[in-house]
């Protein structure tokens, strides 16, 4: 999805780990006289050792707070430590091997004359050491050099400068690290598993039922279908497909649609490979319906997460409201222009609590959250519009929620949440700009993880109104007022006054554009184009009051007839949205009938792209290169051809929104399904300060149905780039919380997961 559109160094910070109980073992000067100072060749061990990346790849124990600038790391050392491994800045994952000669140097510096610990050991206890050296700090950046001839063999080595143990406070800065020698690593080789590819939470008895397995064969080939028991239940032959350019594998499909038995436990079996089980049964996506919107409630800011709704693990004090040693977003004032804007400033501060915390980090985004509300929303109105849609699955009761009981759809309520914050991220009557909305709010600094809300220590900033985030309020709030009016008569009257606001606002102040120059301490959600924001807005203000000004708008704007389904509607591209609620919602407007067949024709080409892929995703780049949050880019694609379905009733729309839904679940070259608990092998390790079970077993995976953001060529993170250079666009992912541009989790991308799960489980109430 190219969600944040920014520069790969404004992103991810330090990883911030329980303190570690790190005991010496003893110096190891002797294998450094041993190594002689002969100077070692080989692979650069060290990842990201210029903090070119900011803290990628790095880690501290929790009683630090590094940050970087101008490419170097400090960090504040508290006093009063014990120990030297009492306060560490450290990288795991080194590979170390035995006989081969490394050479360890670094730039060093420290506010007051200390001596530090500069160690290369096993990362486990017992920590063994390669190298242990004890440089003496000094305001004058230095060079060290050392070195030493292995006598181990590990995967898992440490590069750990173990800084503690000083009366008194002081700042240690670090740069250049690097650990130069031995060989380089295999190359990153993912596990797979069974070569056929199935969708591993299952299939519809009613719906398409396709697999795919990797193969040299060229002829085709027998396949069986088996029960839980090892019986066979069907049979057939394979259809070559030859080479697939997104994974740059040679397959072969397997079609077993005509097969409709419901059980549990099937497998399919060709080539010698059997696939993971999976299902056949009509509630299939009933629970992905549900735990795709739960999602949201755990990702609540300024409120407690309660156990007794989230899971005990996911239980967490209130993030972000002003209690110590939290700066809060009850009182956020104004960021300073910081040669970003240098014709704006502001004199007030606002109470912008509440709201979702957006992705892995702790940052609130205007243009994002409006895409997610109005996801919720629309999910919520295509249900009720719909003919065959199941009207009670969204209805109050439907969700575990502190609202849960007050008579409105617990949907709306969720999606109120964050209605709610992005109402008070209005510039209020009075001020200059009255009207605008606030681009973001987020951290000064970026910070580590993992990281609970409530221990964010920064200091948090709101920053300068734009265009696109006006708008993005003007659409939602007035959706929100179109389906809350008739719960809440009050509180729609004062989303459809904000949203006019807005509006107005917004055609006063035409191109005032963030800047992705802003990246800081949080994304930067940078739009040049607000023409498909301003189409949006007019679209939904005349769906709501009728008003002939709207419709106008509506009707003269560029975007109306332009093409706007491309190869995945995200973030930045709102017209789709615009243009399904157009085509969905009764309204009067004069060539409605032409808008539906353009969702239709839209809908008609991204099907056409997607028989020609021998996974079935719904996704096919024009360039070939997948962007970031591929997978949100599929459910987006899949949003279209669903509303197809929805307006014309022909099935085989239906079927193509099932088969893409196969991909996401495990169809696909990695054979993983990218949502959290759905499959046998599925994404848990998403980049996140809350979810964080990979750096430290005190903080939980992600919430089942969260979905990662799956395979981005760009390959952005020092990890990826490390792990993934030169990868197929299938192969352009590893689930790894440092991951943070191929395994990052999303509001909007956890809502068109949300959107196509309530459509698939609909779906299945008809059989």
């Amino acid at each position: 999805m190219g969600r944040r559109r920014q520069a790969p160094a404004a992103v991810v910070a330090a990883v911030t780990l329980a303190a570690l109980a790190v005991p010496l073992t003893g110096t190891t000067a002797g294998a450094a006289q041993e190594y002689a100072g002969t100077q070692a060749e080989g692979t650069e061990q060290v990842v990201n050792g210029s903090f070119d990346e900011g803290m990628s790849s790095w880690w501290s124990t929790g009683n630090l707070k590094p940050t970087v600038s101008d490419g170097k790391m400090c960090v504040d050392v508290p006093g009063g430590t014990a120990n030297p491994w009492d306060a560490i800045v450290g990288q795991n994952d080194i590979d170390i091997q035995d006989g081969e000669s490394y050479t360890f140097s670094f730039l060093g510096s420290g506010s007051s004359p200390w001596v530090i610990r500069a160690n290369v050991q096993l990362s486990v206890d017992p920590w063994t050491q390669e190298l242990s050296e004890a440089p003496t700090m000094s305001p004058e950046a230095k060079e060290f050099v050392s070195g030493f001839k292995a006598k181990h063999t590990w995967e898992n080595g440490q590069v750990a400068f173990q800084v503690g143990g000083s009366p008194d406070p002081w700042t240690f800065c670090l740069d250049d690290v690097s650990l130069l020698g031995g060989t380089a690593p295999p190359p990153y080789v993912p596990n797979t598993g069974p070569r056929v590819r199935v969708n591993q939470l299952g299939y519809l008895p009613i719906g398409p039922k396709a697999a795919t397995v990797v193969t040299e064969a060229v002829e085709p080939l027998a396949w069986q279908l088996k029960d839980s028991a090892g019986a066979v239940k069907s049979s057939g032959t394979t259809v070559p497909q030859g080479l697939d350019a997104s994974s740059g594998q040679k397959v072969q499909t397997i079609d077993f649609t005509g097969f409709r038995t419901k059980g549990t436990g099937y497998t399919l079996t060709v080539d010698g490979e059997t696939s993971h089980p999976f299902d056949i049964r009509a509630d299939l996506y009933s629970q992905l319906r549900v735990d795709s919107k739960r999602f949201f409630y755990t990702q609540r800011s300024g409120t407690p997460i309660l156990g007794s709704i989230a899971g005990e693990q996911y239980a967490r004090a209130a993030g972000h409201v002003g209690v110590a040693p939290n700066k809060g977003d009850t009182d956020v004032p104004c960021v300073g222009p910081q040669g970003f804007y240098d014709d704006w400033t502001c004199d007030y501060a606002l109470d912008v609590s509440g709201g979702w915390y957006d992705a892995g980090d702790h940052g609130k985004y205007v243009v994002n959250g409006g895409i997610a509300v109005a996801q919720l929303l629309g999910e919520y109105e295509r249900n009720q519009l719909g003919k065959q849609s199941d009207k009670k699955a969204l209805r109050d009761g439907t969700l575990v929620l502190p609202e849960k009981g007050n008579k409105v759809p617990d949907i709306l309520d969720e999606a109120r949440w964050e209605l709610d914050f992005l109402l008070r991220m209005q510039v209020p009557t009075g001020k200059p700009l009255a009207g605008m909305v606030h681009h973001k709010v987020h951290d000064n600094e970026w910070t580590g993880l993992p990281l609970d809300p409530a221990a964010d220590d920064k200091v948090r900033e709101l920053h300068r109104p734009s265009t696109a985030a006006t708008l993005n309020l003007a659409a939602v709030a007035a959706q929100g007022a179109r389906l809350l009016r008739s719960y809440d008569k009050t509180y729609a009257k004062t989303l459809l006054d904000a949203a006019e606001r807005a509006y107005a606002a917004a055609k006063a102040n035409p191109d005032m554009l963030a800047t992705g120059a802003d990246g800081t301490g949080g994304g930067t959600y940078d739009d040049a184009d607000v023409k498909d924001e301003f189409y949006w807005a007019a679209a939904e203000l005349f769906l709501t009051t009728g008003e002939r000004t709207y419709r106008t708008d509506v009707l003269n704007s560029p975007v109306h007839t332009a093409d706007v389904f491309t190869d995945g509607g995200y973030w930045g591209n709102l017209a789709p949205i615009a243009r399904m609620d157009l085509a969905r919602v009764p309204s009067d407007l004069p060539d409605r009938a032409r808008v539906k067949t353009s969702v239709t024709a839209g809908a008609d080409r991204l099907r056409e792209q997607q028989g020609t892929q021998a996974y079935g995703q719904a996704y096919v780049p024009g360039d070939g290169s997948w962007a970031w949050g591929s997978t949100s880019s599929m459910l987006n694609n899949l949003a279209v051809i669903a509303t197809a379905y929805d307006l014309t009733g022909k099935v085989q729309y239906r079927d193509s929104v099932l088969a893409g839904m196969d991909y996401l679940l495990g169809r696909n070259a990695l054979n993983i399904s990218y949502v959290t608990g759905y499959g046998t092998v599925y994404s848990q390790n998403q980049h996140s300060r809350m979810y964080a079970n990979q750096l430290s077993p005190k903080s939980p995976h992600p919430p089942v149905g969260t979905i990662a953001g799956g395979p981005n060529s760009g390959i952005q993170d020092p990890l990826a780039q490390q792990k993934l250079a030169g990868c197929a666009p299938q192969f352009c992912y590893i689930d790894d919380i440092q991951s943070w541009a191929t395994n990052e989790l999303a509001i909007n991308w956890n809502s068109a997961l949300s959107w196509v799960a309530s459509f698939a489980a609909d779906q299945g109430t008809r059989q």
